[in-house]
Parts: structure tokens; sequence; C-alpha cells
């Protein structure tokens, strides 16, 4: 079903991100595994070869925190490659303490959001002219306890972690809604789909501040939703034929927890046309990555 076809996952090492990655090699793709810590993604793909005996398994660094890691992640997949069909902006950090990136944002609005709105702008050339392309962008049930908090999107006027998760999940739910939207508007073949896995016990599934330990991760696996059947959600919009772009997808089951994926409807949060635009025309002035939708006509 994806035999010859070329998929970027960011965070693709652990998590949701993994398990997409062996359901995309399932299906015949060619995986890049585009991670911050080269060693854990090389701990992964020697994990997916037990599974899958193939040569179509790369890692390749990636910073989301670090916005000239990521031009160098761009001009190095575009020197080396012609083809993306799929760019699954998947990796997410969750509730960490106050910390900024590399360029000075708030670190999970920064990695969250500005990452991949960089990343998915720098790679738009490639994706433009690869054929029925995709950019899948997980965002997560959070977003509807979010708002885009414009006086104070770096932390400095006070911080609470659980709030900025909330604000960077919503960010890329509004991101991947008005890619689609643009993408449409200029006659790109392009299109953006959103999802979430529902409520699932991955790495970044945390306590408070403190992050679960396995042993209860396994235990709560019982009860929400386990990385592989989340990552059914990125799946599904990945590869569903019928899917037109400007979709949001996820589990229907339990409210939206767990189950099988299927169309859903995104918050009222998400739907402010006007907070869309402006936070479009902040995230460009902030990375200086300018999406180059009318050079690609």
């Amino acid at each position: 079903m994806l035999t010859g076809k070329t998929a970027i996952i960011t965070g693709g090492n652990s998590g949701i991100g993994f398990e997409t990655a062996k359901g995309l090699l399932a299906m015949g793709a060619k995986i890049i595994l585009a991670v911050r810590n080269t060693e854990k993604g090389e701990m992964a793909r020697a994990a997916l070869l037990e599974l899958y005996a193939t040569e179509q398994i790369e890692i390749m660094q990636l910073d989301l925190a670090d916005l000239q890691s990521i031009q160098s992640f761009a001009e190095k997949f575009q020197n080396s490659s012609d083809q993306l069909d799929l760019l699954i902006n998947n990796a997410g950090i969750m509730a960490p303490p106050y910390a900024k990136t590399k360029d000075g944002f708030e670190m999970q609005f920064g990695s969250n959001h500005l990452g991949h709105f960089a990343l998915t702008g720098l790679l738009l050339p490639v994706l433009a002219k690869t054929q029925n392309s995709r950019v899948i962008t997980v965002s997560s049930r959070a977003h509807s306890r979010g708002t885009i908090d414009f006086d104070n999107l770096d932390g400095s006027k006070g911080y609470q972690a659980k709030k900025f998760y909330n604000q960077s999940k919503l960010a890329n739910l509004y991101f991947a809604l008005e890619l689609d939207k643009r993408l449409k508007e200029h006659k790109l073949q392009t299109i953006s789909v959103a999802c979430h896995p529902g409520v699932s016990a991955t790495n970044i599934l945390k306590l408070g501040r403190w992050e679960i330990p396995f042993l209860f991760k396994n235990i709560a696996n019982l009860f929400l939703q386990p990385p592989s059947m989340g990552a059914l959600s990125t799946i599904y919009a990945a590869t569903e034929p019928e899917l037109i772009g400007g979709e949001y997808i996820g589990p229907l089951g339990q409210f939206q927890r767990k189950g099988y994926p299927a169309k859903g409807v995104p918050h009222f949060n998400a739907t402010d046309q006007e907070v869309s635009r402006k936070l479009w025309e902040l995230s460009e002035k902030l990375t200086a990555v300018a999406h180059p939708f009318d050079a690609l006509k």
C-alpha cells in the first residue's frame, strides 16, 4: 500500500511515533525517524529491524527546540531526496518545568508547535511536488482546555506546565487546519490532516510533575489507550484514501479516550478564524519561516 513512499516521523523512536513507524513499515513505506537523540534513534531502528528485515529505516538528527537544527535537517533531506509523501509531526513534550528553547521560546510552545511549523514550511517544496502527499499533525484532546495567550507565549508573565501544554496542542490543531485551508486556497495538491491518540500511556504521560513509572504505565494500559492503539489515528490520517484534508481524526470510544479511529470534531476552541490567522502570522514572524505557497503553484 505504501511501497515506494517516504515518511518522516518526528519523535519516531518511542511511544506513538514508534508505533506509527511499525505500522507504516508494515505497509512498505520508507521511514525516516527524525529524532533529537540519535543513540535512542538507533536503538529504535534496531528494534524495528527485529520486526522487519528492511533497509527502509533511516535515522536523522532533529531538535525541534532549535531552529538551526530544523533548517539543517530540511536542507540535508532535500539534498538527498526529491520525494516526501508523508510528514508526520508527532514529537511532543508534556508539562516540563519552565524552560526555553535555544531561540528563546517557551519550551512546549516552541517545540510542539513552532518547531513543527518551521519544519513543515521548510519541507513544503518537496511535499508540493510529491503527488498525494500529506502533512499529519498530532494534537491532543487537551486542545479543548487550551487557549492561545498571545500576551504570554514565552511564559515570562507566569507559567503553569499543563496550561502551556494545552496551549501547544491547541496551536498544533490550529496549525493543521489553517495549513490545509491555505494549501487549498493556493490549489496545491498536498493535504493537511490533524489527529489525536486518545489518552495513551506513553513515555510523556505524567502524574503531576513526575513521569509515571514503567510498571504503572503497564497498569494504565489496561484502562487507557496503549500506544499501539493510539498510533492508529495517525496511521489512519496518513493512509485513509477518502480523506480530503482538514479532518480531525481520533478514537471515538469512551469520550474520545480510546478505541478505533474515525473522523471527529475539534472543540470550538480551535475554530476562531481570527486566532488562527494571528497565530499563523506570528509563527512565521517568530520562526522566520514563511510557507512558500505562491512559489509552488
